[in-house]
């Protein structure tokens, strides 16, 4: 590690600027009782909106959002009012703490009021990804058992409603929806500007994410109120967040990322967010910095590359100098994207990892700490980490092992839905939570991710299970057996290669490819499609079965030619 490259610590007034005392003094019972006090009911939606607004923050701008066709903003007093209309819609239709909603939307103003809305009201939210399929949708709405659901109408088509007898009311956001939906911007009108808080336990339920799974179907994570604990002290100390601040975390609220960040932590500390409808566009993008004055970025390392690649002659054209604090997530951030960010825009990406299990920020590189390049960073304060092996026991440095964290941390997944034998596994090995990455660390502890353990692919920063994609493979005709796994790529750090052996009769072309393609992209989601395909004899099993993922793995990076 001698020639390993090392970034200085910033100079500065940061949030955090003595790592080693936090983590002496700082615990998160600490911050509970400052954050709640005596108060035996919490609700986190009274801690984003109206304690800014107690605060004299009111008038503040909380939300810009900007789309080709709309743009839009709300102040914290204007979200409070659309928040309170919505959470009438649910009473009014007779939805109640602990039943569940269901949010299939791209990035709106009116996905984020309903979750605030149905939060408010002690409602569970069920969030999905835009891009999902029919067969991804009804998975998610049967196994949470959504009894409301909020989309559009062109969304709405795949909903197999017919299939889903616990769905009761449908609204619908934007388009023409059917006898059977309601009108959601009526409804909204409709309603009181003012309703009552359900005020919860720090334990009850605030949304359930399904997250992929390597060899079962995807997978509930219930997440809690409580976890607002770690989001506030992750956006002071990581995202460094500020007064003057303007915020945006380029991720979709379908994901952990887009949910913790996008929104609950830098309203928890007042500072607006910037939400970009519409795909991905670099000069948009870049435009979108420049009019917005974004201070703080979180993003992902495919999009800066993608950025880079566009040319200095698109990014080059904007005014990015207000950009204070860049932040990185959801794969590995590589010296070509660190480079360009400090000659460009004058300051370093830090990395940051954690998942979905973890609800926050675990282990990151912190503005008063060196960077080591190649490092995730060292635990956050209040969190304690270590590889160990598969028995439980610390690892030495350089050893590489299960990357786990000590439980019990506020925004810790605390069951997954319906399946509480799933989610003790992650804690096989107690105290830790295995999260299913290897890594290891050196001698100053820092941390270095490794890959995941289970064959979890990242594309493009959306985790995609293979056994999803391997099932669907073999929902075809002409496909006998599958398997798949994460390919390396320079721009989406790792494109879905599938390995298929074919049926009796059938022979491989590119139409055929296409089709293959086609059809995981039409049953599960476009991110989890297949770019490269091979055909092969047989599938390698393990003795129990199940796909051999390491000898895949070394398919894939065609070790041993």
């Amino acid at each position: 590690m001698g020639n390993q490259k090392i970034i200085g610590a910033l100079p500065g007034e940061h949030n955090l600027q003595d790592y080693d005392k936090a983590c002496r003094e700082f615990s998160f019972e600490m911050l509970a009782r400052e954050f709640y006090g005596n108060a035996g009911k919490i609700n986190i939606v009274h801690r984003v909106i109206d304690h800014n607004i107690e605060r004299g923050r009111g008038d503040r701008m909380a939300l810009y959002y900007d789309a080709d066709d709309r743009q839009a903003s709300y102040t914290f007093n204007e979200l409070n009012e659309q928040v309170n209309r919505f959470a009438n819609v649910l009473d009014k239709y007779g939805l109640q703490k602990g039943d569940r909603l269901a949010i299939f939307l791209p990035r709106s103003p009116e996905l984020y009021i309903s979750f605030l809305g149905a939060a408010k009201k002690g409602v569970i939210v069920v969030p999905m990804f835009e891009a999902f399929m029919k067969d991804a949708v009804r998975e998610r709405l049967l196994s949470s058992g959504a009894q409301a659901l909020v989309t559009n109408a062109e969304l709405l088509s795949r909903v197999p409603r017919q299939e889903l007898p616990d769905l009761r009311a449908v609204l619908i956001t934007q388009g023409a929806g059917d006898a059977q939906t309601l009108d959601w911007y009526s409804e909204v009108a409709g309603a009181s500007p003012r309703t009552e808080f359900c005020w919860v336990n720090r334990e009850d339920p605030l949304f359930i994410l399904y997250a992929a799974g390597a060899d079962g179907r995807p997978k509930g994570l219930v997440h809690v109120h409580d976890m607002m604990l770690g989001l506030w002290a992750t956006a002071a100390w990581v995202h460094d967040l500020k007064e003057d601040d303007v915020y945006w975390c380029t991720a979709d609220p379908g994901w952990i990322t887009g949910i913790a960040y996008g929104f609950w932590a830098p309203w928890l500390h007042g500072v607006p967010v910037l939400v970009k409808g519409g795909r991905f566009d670099a000069e948009q993008w870049c435009r979108a910095l420049e009019k917005y004055r974004v201070s703080v970025w979180y993003s992902a390392p495919t999009a800066f590359r993608m950025i880079i690649a566009a040319g200095k002659e698109v990014y080059g054209r904007y005014d990015l100098g207000r950009l204070r604090h860049i932040l990185s997530v959801g794969e590995p951030l590589t010296d070509d994207v660190m480079q360009w960010s400090l000659e460009t825009l004058g300051v370093p990406i830090y990395d940051t990892w954690w998942m979905s299990e973890t609800g926050m920020n675990m282990i990151c590189n912190l503005r008063c700490l060196n960077i080591k390049m190649g490092s995730i960073g060292r635990p956050v304060p209040g969190i304690q980490a270590a590889v160990v092996d598969d028995e439980g026991n610390e690892l030495p440095p350089y050893r590489i092992g299960n990357l786990a964290v000590r439980a019990g941390w506020p925004a810790m997944a605390r069951d997954v839905w319906g399946n509480r034998e799933k989610y003790e596994e992650y804690f096989r090995l107690k105290p830790w939570f295995i999260s299913g990455d290897a890594a290891y660390m050196d001698e100053d502890g820092y941390f270095y991710f490794q890959g995941r353990v289970d064959g979890v692919i990242n594309t493009a920063g959306e985790r995609v299970g293979p056994w999803e994609v391997e099932e669907k493979l073999r929902e075809h005709p002409a496909v006998q057996d599958a398997g798949v796994a994460g390919k390396p790529d320079k721009i989406r750090g790792e494109i879905i290669k599938a390995y298929v052996v074919l049926q009796p009769g059938y022979e491989w072309s590119h139409a055929l490819g296409e089709e293959l393609r086609n059809f995981v992209k039409t049953g599960l989601a476009a991110h989890a499609a297949p770019r490269e395909f091979a055909v092969k004899e047989s599938i390698p099993k393990t003795p129990d079965g199940k796909v051999d993922r390491k000898v895949l793995r070394g398919w894939v990076l065609e070790l041993g030619k």
